[in-house]
């Protein structure tokens, strides 16, 4: 082989990595487009007539009350591991009593919000991806557009606004149960103080830390609900496409609501900062 052959093959090699890396970025932009495109139709024909009530009323009992048992179950045992771990840590300095407000702002700002979205993004965005990905693939969405029924009205955005409405109330019992949990190992298990327990809470929680941890559920019931229902609705490719559509966007769910909660704190911080500024 000659050295220009060699050059000429080691240039071909380089093309091939920046080309398949300009294909990922501009599939990834094209993508997102689309899926903003499909959120702002979503949102646009949910104040659309008819008002589907029953179907919205109907998708938040799927969402939230099916969903109660496995928030209950995770968030009482994330505040017994999360208290535990945080006494054998907090008994090296002689700080064990403040285990519980230590675990209640963890709680209620950050792991609350993130792993009710992770768990119900998991179980009802997969099953919603899973769902409008057989009405596809078995044409019953071209059966309602063909009947005249608008398929994003009737079957996106109710479960859009269903996911937004019930992830808050989920955040809220994760609060409580998580809390619960904290309360339990740390009195009855450990022999921490309960009226210091209780009494160093009232002192560091606020309202706003719980109203922060609401909000971030919303907003990831909102994202999970609009990438679900997307890969859903878009799926191709028969059965195989309709596992494929159901893993992409759990996957992509998740993901999102990792990064999304880095960006959101900041932001909520930040306006707190401005806010503390101007008082």
């Amino acid at each position: 082989m000659t050295y220009r052959e060699a050059r000429a093959k080691v240039n071909n090699a380089f093309d091939a990595v920046f080309l398949a890396i300009w294909r990922t970025i501009k599939g990834f932009i094209i993508e997102t487009g689309e899926v903003v495109q499909f959120a702002i139709e979503a949102m646009r024909q949910a104040f659309a007539q008819p008002f589907r009530g029953p179907d919205l009323i109907s998708h938040m009992y799927f969402v939230g009350n099916k969903s109660i048992v496995i928030i209950a179950l995770s968030g009482v045992f994330t505040g017994l591991a999360l208290a535990f771990q945080i006494y054998l840590g907090f008994k090296k300095v002689n700080a064990t009593s403040l285990v519980g407000p230590t675990v209640a702002l963890g709680i209620t700002r950050e792991l609350a919000p993130v792993l009710t979205g992770l768990i119900v993004a998991a179980r009802a965005g997969g099953a919603m991806a899973a769902r409008l990905g057989t009405m596809r693939v078995s044409e019953q969405i071209d059966a309602l557009e063909v009947m005249g029924v608008n398929p994003v009205q009737y079957l996106i955005s109710p479960r859009i606004i269903a996911a937004t409405v019930v992830m808050p109330l989920l955040t809220g019992v994760f609060d409580f149960v998580a809390m619960f949990g904290c309360w339990l190992i740390s009195i009855h298990l450990l022999g921490l103080d309960e009226a210091s327990f209780w009494d160093r809470i009232i002192v560091w929680i606020e309202p706003f830390h719980i109203y922060e941890g609401l909000f971030k559920g919303a907003i990831f019931g909102l994202f999970f609900g609009i990438i679900c229902t997307h890969r859903g609705f878009t799926t191709k490719g028969g059965a195989a496409g309709v596992g494929d559509a159901t893993n992409r966007g759990v996957v992509t769910s998740m993901v999102m609501i990792i990064i999304l909660d880095f960006f959101v704190t900041n932001l909520i911080n930040l306006f707190y900062g401005l806010k503390e500024r101007l008082m």
